[in-house]
C-alpha cells in the first residue's frame, strides 16, 4: 500500500513538473498576438514591459499575462483581446472603458477614477479608486454595484469583502 502511494505521488510530482515548463517569461512585446501588441501601443505607448507570462493550457487555449514597469497588469486571450487591465491607483487610460460606462461613471462618481476594468462575454466589471466595484452589460449598461475592495493579494488580485 505504501508502495502504491508512494508511486502515485511520484507520478503526480512528475506530471507536476513536466506541465511547469509549459509557461514561457519574456520581455519582448513580439511573443502577444497582435491585437495585443496594437492595444499597449494604443493606450500605453510609452509604457515599458516588465514581464510577458505566455499561459500555455492543455485544455484551455493560451493567455498572456503582461506587467508593465509602471506597475500596471494586463490579461489578454490567446487572441491577444485584453481581458482586464488593472492599473493600481492610477486611472485607466481615458478611452479603454466602453462610451457608456465612462458616462456612467462620470455621472454618478465624478470624484473617483477607474483603476481596473475586467471583461468578459457577459459583462465588463470595473473597479473605482475608491475600491467600489460595478457591474455592466456587454452594451455598458449597468447592472449592479457588486461592493467594495478590502485589499489585494500579493499578485495583485483583488480580495472582496
Amino acid at each position: 500500500m505504501k508502495k502504491l502511494i508512494f508511486s502515485l505521488m511520484m507520478i503526480l510530482l512528475g506530471v507536476t513538473s513536466a506541465f511547469a515548463v509549459i509557461d514561457k517569461y519574456s520581455i519582448n512585446r513580439n511573443d502577444l498576438p497582435e491585437e495585443a501588441r496594437n492595444m499597449l501601443s494604443d493606450y500605453f505607448p510609452k509604457a515599458k514591459v516588465s514581464m510577458i507570462k505566455v499561459d500555455r493550457h492543455l485544455l484551455k487555449k493560451t493567455d498572456y499575462d503582461v506587467r508593465l514597469v509602471n506597475g500596471t497588469r494586463i490579461e489578454f486571450s490567446n487572441k491577444g483581446r485584453w481581458t482586464m487591465v488593472d492599473c493600481g491607483k492610477r486611472a485607466l487610460p481615458a478611452t479603454l472603458p466602453p462610451a457608456a460606462v465612462r458616462r456612467y461613471v462620470d455621472k454618478n462618481y465624478p470624484r473617483l477614477k477607474m483603476v481596473r476594468i475586467e471583461r468578459s462575454a457577459s459583462a465588463v466589471d470595473v473597479t473605482l479608486s475608491d475600491g467600489v466595484r460595478l457591474r455592466f452589460g456587454p452594451l455598458g449598461n449597468f447592472k449592479e454595484v457588486l461592493g467594495s475592495v478590502s485589499s489585494r493579494s500579493f499578485d495583485g488580485e483583488i480580495v472582496q469583502n
